[in-house]
């Protein structure tokens, strides 16, 4: 279902002009109103009356997610307090947390673009859903929450945590859509199969994101629960998740254009790059009022499409990302992204390992080391070391092939990886830590 025809059907001739009307306005109010974002402007010798549209959008300076903490907390809001009704915060693991405000005008917009991810999915106002993603001031609770309201769907407010109460609560409450991180859906798919109660699930599709996963995790889940899996993306700089979703063709998740646009630029020289060619994603939001960015580097790796999709959309599709440009492991002068990885073992989970696996990377002798870490499957050949030894040397040549160095394949015993109800802790890059 098409939850917005007149915005997500545009023209592109449409899109464009809507684009250009709200990047005027919003350098404008942006120059006014943003002490740093007037001083890069002021560097670069613009003033708002110089831009006229998209077609001048490349002249305009980035912004990084450096600025957000340089001007930590309230520095680069675009409104005075008294007009910010609710605030998000990243989880500030790789450093001070960035704060971001939003208006009422903000949380009404907010909430369209994840309800236009639900009714992609199959979402209607008859819907349940169930949402896992943590509430408070991660974004992914209350997107979600807000989002099924928008739509009129009945909303299981979950949260994280306790997860054989959510799986009861599945259950009981009816759930039919269930909003949460890829490695919980798998999580949850486990333990509701070990119960044996996928037959007790009203369960048709599920609303993943937060953290990167591939196709091949993809197919876990939905084989698991027996139902359908879709993408959302988003990052709480640009707004939180909804800024880009998949619809039942999941060629490529839609942006929403009308609120966002998108390009794909060269990580190391800034050139904006063509559509199909693969370098890092740049955002700058139109219609945002609290916290509005310019050009916002994303780090993220992916590549834009912009053909008509067969679902009748005409917003620009995102590729998913192959990983980021600052969570790029560099081992032995080799670019190594965690979702290589993942790639690879997720192929061989019916040969006797499980999809919960851990990544460590050291320096032992002036020399980088990778070794992976798989938990095994309860059922197969625990006790078996011949077959133990010999999936790990397949492991270890297929991963050799994919990432072009070597990696030593570990099989651990189940359950013996910690496991999260939030975000997967699947890299620790110990290098950085000495």
């Amino acid at each position: 279902m098409i939850l917005n025809k007149e915005k997500e059907c545009m023209s592109r001739e449409q899109i464009e002009a809507l684009q250009s009307e709200k990047l005027v306005w919003q350098v404008k109010r942006m120059y006014e109103n943003v002490e740093l974002f007037r001083q890069r402007m002021d560097e670069a010798n613009l003033k708002p009356e110089d831009i006229h549209g998209i077609e001048d959008l490349h002249k305009l300076p980035f912004s990084y997610k450096k600025d957000l903490r340089d001007y930590y907390p309230y520095g680069l809001f675009a409104v005075p307090m008294k007009d910010i009704v609710r605030l998000h915060a990243s989880s500030g693991t790789t450093g001070k947390q960035i704060v971001v405000g939003y208006t009422k005008n903000d949380l009404k917009m907010w909430s369209e673009c994840f309800a236009r991810q639900l009714a992609a999915a199959g979402g209607t106002n008859n819907d349940f859903v169930q949402v896992c993603y943590g509430y408070g001031l991660f974004t992914g609770g209350l997107g979600a929450h807000d989002g099924a309201q928008y739509l009129g769907a009945t909303v299981i407010p979950a949260s994280t945590g306790n997860t054989q109460r959510q799986i009861q609560t599945m259950v009981d409450f009816g759930a039919t859509i269930l909003c949460c991180t890829p490695s919980y859906a798998m999580y949850l798919g486990e333990e509701i199969k070990k119960q044996d109660k996928v037959k007790d699930l009203k369960l048709k599709a599920a609303i993943c994101g937060a953290e990167p996963w591939t196709e091949e995790m993809r197919k876990q889940i939905e084989e698991t629960l027996n139902i359908k899996a879709y993408d959302v993306y988003g990052l709480s700089e640009i707004m939180g998740p909804g800024v880009s979703y998949e619809c039942e063709c999941q060629k490529g998740m839609h942006i929403n254009e009308d609120n966002f646009i998108a390009e794909i630029i060269d990580p190391d020289t800034g050139k904006v790059l063509p559509y199909g060619q693969k370098g890092e994603l740049v955002f700058t939001t139109l219609t945002k009022e609290g916290f509005p960015l310019i050009r916002y580097r994303t780090r993220d790796i992916c590549s834009l499409n912009p053909e008509k999709c067969a679902c009748g959309r005409t917003f620009i599709r995102m590729n998913k990302p192959t990983g980021r440009s600052d969570d790029m492991l560099i081992i032995r002068g080799v670019n190594v992204f965690p979702s290589q990885i993942e790639e690879v073992l997720l192929k061989y989970c019916n040969e006797g390992i499980t999809t919960n696996y851990q990544i460590l990377v050291d320096r032992v002798n002036n020399t980088d080391t990778l070794d992976v870490f798989v938990e095994m499957a309860p059922d197969l050949f625990a006790d078996d070391m011949k077959a133990i030894e010999a999936l790990q040397a397949k492991l270890e040549s297929k991963l050799r092939s994919a990432l072009g160095i070597g990696a030593k394949v570990t099989l651990v015993n189940p359950n013996s990886i910690t496991r999260s109800e939030g975000k997967a802790k699947r890299v620790i890059d110990k290098r950085k830590l000495s």
